[in-house]
């Protein structure tokens, strides 16, 4: 944990240590139980929109993401699911491995799935509490209309999560994909033979 966090600042001693203080305090008030319930987060969970199966060519876990299916509720709801997605990601990821890969697909997705709010909370989470962690997001089937959202959101994201996140284009789509991950493991929405599993069922 101590090297991510000091990867995560450029192996600067001092500001790797404020970014880990920051981390405990934040854990111990925000999951005080040591985990996140699906109890707590009922209507993210019935959105049915984010899931956990398979792994890449090196082993890292695979989460998909369905960005047709967020609607906004209460962002302090929808950054508990964040947390709760992410532990159980890190929960899968195996002896050595410290990154996963996301699929963000936007297909379908429009202005009543646009939750500005929701987005910059996931993207302050995942970069100031899981530091170096996504090793890459493949964003796919994005509409133009969400070009206008990114333009938004693209300048609150740190100059190395910028470099891990890839636009992919519908054609080439399956063969980009391949290039990371065996057919075995790709999703079977994306032509490969693995079914999705809603991460609650992960």
């Amino acid at each position: 944990m101590i090297r991510r966090f000091l990867r995560a600042r450029d192996l600067d001693i001092e500001k790797a240590s404020a970014m880990l203080l920051k981390y405990l305090k934040w854990r111990q008030v925000f999951v005080p139980n040591g985990s996140i319930s699906e109890s707590e987060i009922p209507n993210e969970i019935a959105q049915n929109k984010m899931f956990l199966q398979g792994s890449d060519k090196k082993g890292r876990p695979i989460t998909v993401v369905l960005g047709a299916r967020h609607f906004q509720n209460k962002v302090e709801d929808f950054k508990r699911f964040v947390v709760y997605g992410l532990d159980k990601i890190c929960s899968r990821m195996p002896p050595g491995q410290e990154k996963f890969v996301a699929i963000g697909d936007l297909e379908g997705w429009g202005y009543a799935n646009s939750d500005v709010r929701g987005y910059l909370a996931a993207l302050s989470i995942l970069q100031d509490y899981y530091p170096e962690r996504l090793e890459k997001m493949f964003l796919v089937h994005a509409p133009h209309l969400f070009m206008t959202v990114w333009k938004i959101i693209y300048p609150f994201i740190d100059n190395k999560t910028r470099k891990k996140i890839v636009f992919v284009e519908n054609k080439k789509l399956k063969s980009t994909l391949l290039e990371e991950i065996d057919e075995s493991q790709i999703p079977d929405i994306y032509g490969g033979q693995l079914p999705l599993v809603p991460i609650q069922d992960s």
